[in-house]
């Protein structure tokens, strides 16, 4: 089911007619507009979590962004997708660094890398950021440093003053066991960071989100500022379930403890209560809630099978039961030049999504994202239909009033 949002007429007819018309309304948790959530800036167009495309992303209509977080070697929060540099950095150029490069296990895969854990803060600002995806504008390699989470807060709330609207930060903590078996535990170096930006309120324009459990459990205890729980899977199998493959079949800290729970297990209604003790927002990869079929059919005529061409079988009722949980529903990653499952179109997969009911999207491209929403916001003919009978009744009587 992909039509499901309530549109009312615009507000436009108030100041033509005096007619009471009420606010826009969507499926989301409260009624509010999702967000569009700039996801790592703007990373489509800019190197990723750097300052210039967090800047990016909020220029091109992001209510909120995303810096990931790792630490440095005294303990410093910086923004990396991954405590790895090796992909999104040129410290592999850079001679002076190349006997840090090691070998670690890294949520239980041999991973060998730079590790952002060896080198100090003011190594770190020597780096340059690096665009990691090939087909993506390599122009601006090498012009870019790795910002501090001081850093990238600074800019949110710079640019919220200087265009009066709040721009928000959305960090991921990443690989919270990891950090913590290296004797650098992030939450509380977070938290404090936080509060003393935002203060210690469930109203602060702040998400911090993670992929592990028990973490979020914690600064459940710590924080009233909001969490989500990300849920991850590998892939979409044919048929359309979720391929559960390690590293990606369940959270980290559920292996450390023998756990035995996958991911897919947290969005069941029985996981769905238990987040809901802890966090205020649920993050599932985007096939947890629009099932796709893979039936062979060249959907789009293009003369190639992709996964551009599954049959979309509809809405899997993850979103309605997160909502029922009292959970926002906040879902990953859309992006231009990346293969959509069951769409050619990534502005009218995005529409599609916010139809169904979701509470915010990350997306590589904000300005698409800003756009789709947009073009949801835009009452449907019925609508326009009812909206203009009204306006023609009251024009009417008016005229007869004269």
């Amino acid at each position: 089911m992909l039509h499901r949002l309530k549109l009312l007429p615009l507000a436009i007819g108030v100041a033509l007619t005096g007619i009471s018309i009420p606010a826009m309304a969507w499926d989301t948790l409260d009624g509010s507009a999702p967000l569009v959530i700039g996801h790592r800036g703007a990373s489509g167009y800019t190197p990723e979590h750097t300052l210039e495309s967090y800047a990016k992303a909020i220029d091109l209509g992001a209510d909120f962004i995303e810096p990931d977080l790792v630490m440095t070697r005294e303990g410093v929060l910086i923004a990396r997708h991954e405590p790895t540099l090796a992909s999104t950095t040129d410290v592999a150029s850079r001679p002076e660094f190349a006997a840090r490069k090691t070998t670690r296990m890294l949520d239980g895969v041999s991973t060998t890398d730079w590790f952002a854990s060896d080198f100090t803060l003011a190594e770190i600002k020597t780096l340059r950021a690096v665009q990691p995806v090939a087909s993506r504008d390599q122009s601006q390699n090498g012009l870019y440093e790795i910002p501090t989470l001081d850093e990238v807060i600074a800019l949110a709330q710079s640019r919220s003053a200087s265009l009066g609207r709040t721009i928000g930060i959305y960090p991921e903590i990443k690989h919270s066991t990891y950090h913590r078996d290296l004797g650098l535990p992030m939450e509380d170096a977070l938290v404090s960071k936080l509060h003393a930006a935002y203060g210690n309120t469930r109203t602060a324009p702040v998400f911090i989100q993670s992929f592990e459990v028990s973490n979020l459990k914690y600064l459940n205890s710590t924080t009233d500022i909001r969490l989500v729980q990300l849920v991850d899977a590998d892939d979409v199998n044919p048929d359309g379930s979720l391929s559960l493959v390690a590293p990606y079949r369940q959270p980290y800290d559920f292996v450390v403890s023998g756990d035995s729970r996958l991911f897919s297990d947290l969005l069941t209604p029985e996981g769905l209560a238990e987040i809901a003790t802890y966090a205020d927002g649920v993050g599932p990869w985007k096939p947890y809630l629009l099932r796709t079929v893979a039936d062979n059919v060249d959907r789009n005529g293009d003369g190639v099978i992709t996964i551009n061409d599954r049959r979309i079988e509809g809405d899997t009722g993850v979103i309605d039961a997160a909502h029922a949980a009292g959970l926002l529903v906040h879902t990953w990653t859309f992006r231009n030049d990346r293969s959509q499952y069951g769409f050619s179109d990534p502005q009218l997969e995005m529409e599609a999504y916010f139809r169904l009911g979701v509470d915010g999207v990350f997306t590589d491209y904000p300005d698409t994202g800003f756009a789709a929403r947009a073009v949801v916001a835009v009452p449907e003919p019925e609508t326009y239909a009812l909206m203009l009978a009204g306006l023609g009744l009251v024009l009417a009587a008016k005229a007869r009033r004269r």
